[in-house]
């Protein structure tokens, strides 16, 4: 008796499980896992972010006041305009990924290898601007003292806009001041790097100046911060202020709490990761173009699987941009 075999029409490809799931290939299937699992794990990350942002909503820092740089305006306030450049040219790069995938079905090569060029231009552009961001915001611009609570205290002017440490700062010339190293201290533990300035510069420097206030990381009902009277000021820098703060690490932030900068650095340089691997990436599939890998293979289907990793960077991104910038 002989035994009848059914042919499914997959001996020949990596899925040989009979019908296609979802009508797609092996390797869109396993590509649609990957973005899934990716998912779940930035939503964790930002479902962090916003449980620590709600706990400490009256005194997070104000995106407005920390991403107001623009490349080459030095000084200009500018607040997100540069965020938003970068997010234009990102999602714009998703438009050009699209362009590309559409001129793989079409068996259109020099169409793909133009679209891919502008794609992996854009990611590039996107993770330099990145950079450049983090940048500015570990190195910082006015600075700002810390309390002995932890607290940041910024200095402002009558008009309420910031004054930095170094227009403030009456510098002690006569006084030495060296750096603790480790082979002095009892339990060997070197000291970071010295701070432009001591907090007695600071407070004498504060003191003759009568038109300087100090402004807390404390919000308003108006979502500003809380700007102290010059008798409070002149209490609290004398009182409190224990240390001076120069931009943003994960221990001090002249922003605000420290939370919001591991989050800043943690949450964009993965996300910031997760572009760098596509960029190198679209950079090996457009070389495979250029040799014609995949107009011999009669499909472009490496340039979809790698355009729907790309549109997923891009839409994470959106989520980023809404939760460190927007809200």
């Amino acid at each position: 008796m002989e035994t009848t075999v059914t042919k499914t029409g997959t001996e020949d490809k990596t899925w040989g499980g009979g019908n296609q799931p979802l009508k797609v290939s092996y390797g869109k299937m396993m590509m649609w896992f990957f973005i899934l699992s990716d998912a779940l794990t930035f939503s964790g990350f930002l479902a962090s972010y916003g449980f620590s942002r709600f706990k400490f909503i009256d005194s997070w820092p104000i995106a407005d006041e920390v991403f107001n740089h623009f490349p080459f305006l030095h000084g200009v306030d500018a607040p997100m305009y540069y965020v938003a450049l970068m997010t234009f040219i990102l999602i714009f790069s998703s438009v050009t990924m699209v362009l590309a995938v559409d001129a793989g079905h079409h068996m259109k090569k020099k169409k793909v290898i133009f679209y891919m060029f502008l794609t992996i231009i854009g990611g590039a552009i996107f993770v330099g601007s990145q950079a450049w961001e983090w940048k500015n915001f570990i190195k910082g611009e006015y600075g700002a003292v810390e309390t002995k609570g932890g607290q940041i205290l910024q200095f402002v002017d009558g008009e309420g806009h910031r004054v930095g440490l170094k227009d403030i700062a009456i510098i002690d010339s006569h006084k030495d001041r060296t750096q603790h190293e480790r082979k002095n201290g009892i339990w060997y533990k070197k000291e970071g790097t010295l701070p432009t300035y001591t907090i007695e510069e600071i407070r004498t420097g504060f003191a003759k100046r009568k038109d300087l206030l100090i402004r807390t990381q404390v919000l308003t009902e108006k979502g500003e911060k809380t700007i102290l009277s010059r008798t409070e000021s002149l209490k609290r820098i004398q009182a409190d202020a224990i240390g001076i703060v120069e931009g943003a690490n994960l221990v001090h932030n002249e922003y605000g709490t420290p939370l919001f900068a591991n989050f800043f650095f943690f949450i964009t340089g993965f996300h910031g990761f997760h572009v760098f691997s596509g960029v190198v990436i679209n950079i090996i599939i457009f070389i495979n173009v250029i040799l014609g890998t995949y107009e011999r293979r009669k499909n472009y289907e490496m340039v979809e699987k790698v355009g729907l990793y790309w549109h997923f960077v891009d839409l994470v991104w959106v989520f980023v941009f809404t939760f460190f910038y927007l809200v």
